[in-house]
């Protein structure tokens, strides 16, 4: 029975990562179990057996919250898509306060601002460009798998900083739609005994599969370095693609033939969106402070290393 507590952790911490504006990270922290993935994660070749037997329940529920909601995404952003973006955008801007918070004011120079308006800027110049064709899929190709392995390796590494949503940088990048397009059409297919639809879409979910594992193990070490030596100029950056995302959703979002209904509808999305953003950006700054999330700022990275008792 010790396994459902993690299966069903998984499956919440699944459906908040597929979520845009809403943070995996910050649902780890919510939920008291984010150093201990975290270390696992980072210790996964040393201490394998321990790290696989705790990761792989945690795993195995992100996995079922994946595709338990990926037809739902599906059929919302395309055929309700100006309600599902304000929806998106409500929950983006409901979960600010806890990323300014983390902003150490007293620190904020003019690299830091600089850093603010380049994230910004870049958000908003590939809201401009759609790698997607009208459908929202990606073709099969060497290069959109390449890309796949890279925006993979992005979404996951940023998917692990609290207060930042990684599938929010899917959607910014463009491949958000494609792959829960595909998450589903290979669900269907799978069920539905079309072995070569099935085949053609793992063409696409495999590559950006290797890259959310490669992102998760190399780049969220990079990351967490960063937050650790330079926390000011890393949040500073970070809150330039948030404050960004609004705009490159509404960018993105096809408003032709928008009805005052569908405009009040998409106000009530954007409301209910704010709300449980902010309500789940309260419940997660409730929980007590990890150790390693108190660590003065000013501590060397080798202290780190040197409290680990593993590390001789």
């Amino acid at each position: 029975m010790k396994i459902i507590h993690p299966l069903l952790r998984g499956v919440v911490i699944g459906i908040a990562n597929i979520i845009p504006g809403v943070s995996g990270g910050s649902m780890m922290v919510s939920m008291g179990v984010y150093d201990t993935l975290i270390d696992c994660i980072t210790h996964l070749f040393s201490d394998f057996k321990r790290s696989i037997k705790t990761l792989l329940p945690y795993l195995v529920g992100m996995l079922v919250g994946i595709f338990a909601l990926a037809g739902m995404l599906t059929w919302c952003l395309s055929d309700h898509p100006l309600p599902t973006g304000t929806a998106f955008i409500g929950l983006i801007l409901g979960g600010l306060s806890p990323l300014m918070r983390k902003i150490d004011k007293r620190r904020v120079n003019l690299s830091a601002v600089a850093l603010f308006l380049v994230f910004f800027v870049l958000i908003i110049a590939l809201a401009l460009s759609n790698p997607a064709n009208a459908q929202g899929r990606v073709e099969v190709s060497l290069s959109s798998m390449l890309m796949l392995l890279v925006t993979g390796a992005a979404a996951s590494a940023t998917m692990l900083i609290p207060g930042v949503s990684g599938s929010m940088l899917l959607m910014l990048l463009g491949y958000y739609r494609p792959v829960i397009a595909s998450v589903n059409d290979f669900q269907d297919a799978l069920l539905g005994g079309n072995l070569a639809l099935a085949g053609q879409q793992l063409l696409i979910l495999i590559p950006f599969a290797l890259g959310v594992l490669l992102g998760i193990y190399f780049l969220a070490k990079l990351i967490a370095t960063l937050m650790r030596r330079w926390p000011t100029h890393t949040y500073c950056a970070v809150l330039g693609l948030m404050v960004a995302s609004p705009i490159a959703i509404l960018l993105r979002t096809d408003m032709a033939g928008a009805t005052v209904v569908t405009i009040l509808v998409s106000i009530l999305t954007f409301v209910a969106g704010f709300i449980l953003s902010a309500w789940m950006a309260r419940s997660g700054a409730a929980v007590p402070p990890h150790k390693a999330d108190t660590a003065p700022q000013s501590e060397p990275p080798q202290a780190d290393a040197g409290s680990d008792p593993r590390v001789k």
